[in-house]
């Protein structure tokens, strides 16, 4: 898994450094901050080793970086990527927990070749995936026509792979003990199942089966991992990096989809999240005084540096989040 990484004037980040990394890892703070783009900059690190060298794929590792990073952000020009300042340069330095590393960097000229300063990553045979806010599979067609097929700006790299990923037909037989208790609770949670059938998805719920476009997004969003962990595309060595957990589901969901990811975890999942929900800020932090596991916790200031805490060590960060919230507690007493 990440065990380390620095990511230096980046879209909006100007630094951010994450140090002794956990299974659960949490980005808090507001609009805007670049809590998407910096899972999706790890996103790529990760997908660039498990792309390499794959299949009939026969691109060297600097054109699968580069086109990882141009599908990723689609930026006509990767220069455009770099944070605008006087002789600033993208950088991106990452470690893994068995010490190899990828390292590269560049400047507002590059255009779309980008080449690692190091590289010492192995091929990687486990599966990264990125959850977006939005769920996946009322535009399936959508997205396998324009970003697939048509190979079109609009939906980036990280609705595709989604896409790639979800196309693997669900496989019988035992799971991973975890994954299938996951899977139980995952279902549990909507009391039914989203299924691919005659090539297109379906909500079914006992002897009914529905459109998907006329089922609840928070539904066909908890589908998604539900599907991912059936077709085993996920597995003990996976990365899962998740874009507001919270959205479109409601505060029980929440909470339930949060101890799903913490079992998870224990069986080795990786997991990174990024939020602005008082709701998954304070179920993290009873998770980490539950298991004994320090989630760090990055937060942006004011001139998006990145600062990191622990859960577990350290308790409800001082932000805008937590400190709205108790700013409401406070005003309904002060009207009682």
């Amino acid at each position: 898994m990440i065990e380390y990484f620095s990511i230096r004037n980046s879209g909006p980040i100007a630094q951010a450094e994450g140090q002794q990394l956990g299974k659960l890892n949490l980005f808090i703070g507001k609009n805007g901050c670049g809590k998407t783009w910096l899972l999706k900059t790890l996103y790529c690190v990760m997908r660039i080793q498990e792309e390499f060298g794959r299949g009939n794929d026969n691109r060297d590792f600097h054109e699968v970086l580069s086109d990882k990073l141009y599908w990723t952000f689609q930026s006509q020009h990767l220069g455009d990527l770099v944070r605008r300042g006087k002789g600033n340069r993208l950088e991106v330095k990452c470690r893994m927990d068995d010490g190899n590393k990828l390292e590269f960097s560049f400047g507002p000229d590059t255009s779309k070749q980008v080449k690692p300063a190091v590289n010492t990553l192995p091929r990687r045979e486990d599966n990264s995936v990125f959850l977006p806010p939005k769920e996946v599979l009322s535009l399936w067609n959508v997205i396998s026509k324009s970003a697939i097929q048509n190979r079109e700006f609009g939906f980036d790299a990280t609705y595709s792979d989604l896409v790639l990923a979800l196309q693997n037909p669900t496989q019988r037989g035992r799971n991973y003990k975890a994954f299938a208790s996951s899977r139980e609770k995952l279902e549990g949670m909507f009391q039914g199942k989203v299924v691919f059938e005659d090539q297109k998805w379906i909500y079914r719920q006992g002897n009914s089966k529905f459109s998907i476009h006329s089922t609840a997004e928070g539904i066909k969003k908890i589908a998604i991992l539900d599907t991912l962990l059936g077709n085993r595309f996920l597995t003990p060595g996976s990365v899962i990096f998740i874009d507001e957990p919270e959205s479109a589901l409601h505060p029980t969901a929440i909470v339930q989809l949060l101890d799903i990811l913490s079992m998870l975890a224990s069986q080795g999942i990786q997991i990174f999240m990024a939020s602005h929900s008082y709701y998954v800020v304070k179920k993290m932090l009873l998770i980490a005084k539950q298991t004994g596991q320090p989630v760090p916790c990055f937060i942006a200031d004011d001139e998006n540096c990145w600062q990191q805490s622990c859960l577990l060590e350290d308790g409800l960060p001082d932000n805008e989040i937590i400190n709205e919230s108790v700013r409401l507690f406070e005003q309904e007493f002060e009207g009682i």
